[in-house]
């Protein structure tokens, strides 16, 4: 089945965006001291990344078949999504564990 490029791109973005969002709320529930939610709310960000990370190796799959995928711009935009929000559950991660501390 071949995946339309302008939606999994969107899928990727849209699904990273709510990843990061998820972080950040967690980082204010730690700050707050109330670290269930805060791990609640990194388990829900985890998901979501979870979904965008799909996306991403289903049009890296498709790139290394047959299909090659042009590289655009809002491609470019949607990796660029993905990535950082990995970097801020990370981040989040970290800096929760040393609020706990």
């Amino acid at each position: 089945m071949m995946i339309i490029l302008e939606d999994a791109v969107m899928e990727i973005i849209v699904n990273a965006g709510q990843s990061r969002s998820l972080c950040f709320e967690a980082l204010q529930a730690a700050r707050d001291g109330n670290f269930v939610e805060a791990n609640s709310l990194l388990r829900e960000a985890d998901g979501y990344a979870r979904d965008a990370h799909k996306m991403q190796t289903k049009l890296i799959e498709q790139d290394a078949g047959e299909a090659r995928q042009p590289m655009t711009l809002i491609m470019v935009h949607a990796q660029d999504h993905l990535m950082t929000s990995l970097l801020a559950r990370e981040l989040a991660g970290e800096i929760i564990h040393l609020y706990q501390r």
